[in-house]
């Protein structure tokens, strides 16, 4: 799930290389969402063993995001 692995990055430090199939989809997503910035490898590439996404970094957007699932968590 893309929120659990924002989560699980939220204290790595950046740039953070992720090369797993659901990894790169779960910052794909994010992406989109305008939660993470990220260099995302080309799609239609053979060998998803030698995709790699890097992560750049997590928006104010992705932090805010962060703080309302904790706030969410203690309601």
């Amino acid at each position: 799930m893309p929120m659990d692995f924002l989560r699980r990055i939220e204290g790595a430090t950046f740039p953070l290389a992720v090369k797993s199939e659901s990894d790169i989809h779960c910052v794909a997503v994010l992406v989109a969402a305008q939660f993470v910035e990220a260099v995302l490898p080309p799609s239609g590439i053979e060998g998803a063993a030698k995709q790699v996404a890097i992560i750049l970094r997590i928006t104010p957007l992705g932090n805010a995001e962060l703080n309302r699932m904790r706030e969410a968590e203690t309601d």
